[in-house]
C-alpha cells in the first residue's frame, strides 16, 4: 500500500529490475530511528489517554495489502518523522500540495480499507515538535484509490516502461538542469534518464546541501562531481 503513490514507471522499473542501490548503513539507521519514534509516539498517545488500537494490522485494497501503524480515538494514523522542511506540511496542512513521497495516496488507501477518517502524526526530528493532520474519509475518497491501484497494476505489466513521472528542473540561471526531489530519491533514476546529458547519463555533484543530479550541464559546476 505504501507504493501507491509512487509513480507508475517507478513501479515497473522495481518489477523488472533489481534496485540500481543497495541502502546505505545510514539510511537503514535512519529507518531504525522512524520505527523507534513511530513506537514512542504511540505509546505516549495511549499513556495520554487516547484509545491506540489495531496496531500493524493488514489491510487490502483490490489485493494491494498494506499494514496500518494503528487506529487512535478510530482514526486510521500514519506516523511520520519529518525533517524540519517536511514538518511545516504537516503543521501547517498543505501536504496535498506538496507531497513528493505518496503519502497522501498511501493514507487514502488505508481508510478506504478501514472506512474510516486518515490522519498523520508527525514528530520534527529537530525540535521534538508534534503535528496531528487528520483527513475527513469523504476528502481521501477523491483520490480514487480503486481506480489508481488498477491503472497501477495494468501498466507495471506493460513490456515498456511508462511515461516518464516527472520532468527535470532548471537550476537557477546557470541552464543547467537537475532532477526535482521525486527523481533524486528513487532508485531506478540511472536507468530512466540514460538519455540524459547527450546519452551519458546523469551527472551527479555534490553540494553543502547534498548531491544534485543533473540531466543537462550548460555550466560546469565547481564543486565535486561523483562518478557512479
Amino acid at each position: 500500500m505504501s507504493n501507491i503513490g509512487k509513480g507508475a514507471r517507478q513501479l515497473w522499473y522495481a518489477k523488472h529490475f533489481e534496485p540500481e542501490e543497495k541502502l546505505s548503513g545510514k539510511t537503514l539507521l535512519k529507518f531504525l530511528l522512524g520505527d523507534i519514534a513511530e513506537s514512542v509516539l504511540l505509546f505516549l498517545a495511549k499513556l495520554s489517554g487516547h484509545s491506540v488500537t489495531h496496531r500493524q494490522a493488514e489491510v487490502v485494497v483490490e489485493g494491494i495489502k498494506g499494514h496500518i501503524d494503528a487506529d487512535i480515538d478510530g482514526v486510521t494514523v500514519d506516523v511520520k518523522t519529518a525533517s524540519p522542511y517536511g514538518f511545516k506540511k504537516f503543521e501547517r496542512g498543505t501536504l496535498a500540495e506538496d507531497d513528493a513521497f505518496g503519502y497522501i495516496e498511501q493514507i487514502a488507501g488505508y481508510s478506504k480499507a478501514r472506512e474510516t477518517a486518515g490522519a498523520f502524526l508527525a514528530i520534527e526530528k529537530v525540535s521534538g515538535d508534534l503535528a496531528y493532520l487528520e483527513y475527513p474519509q469523504e476528502e481521501l475518497a477523491v483520490f480514487k484509490i480503486v481506480e489508481r491501484i488498477q491503472y497501477l497494476k495494468e501498466a507495471v505489466e506493460q513490456e515498456e516502461p511508462p511515461e516518464r513521472c516527472y520532468p527535470d528542473e532548471p537550476m537557477g540561471a546557470s541552464g543547467n538542469r537537475k532532477l526535482g526531489t521525486n527523481c533524486s530519491y528513487c532508485d531506478f533514476k540511472k536507468r530512466c534518464w540514460a538519455d540524459s546529458n547527450g546519452g551519458i547519463g546523469l551527472r551527479t555533484f555534490i553540494y553543502s546541501t547534498g548531491p544534485v543530479f543533473l540531466t543537462e550541464v550548460k555550466s560546469e559546476p565547481k564543486v565535486y562531481e561523483k562518478s557512479f
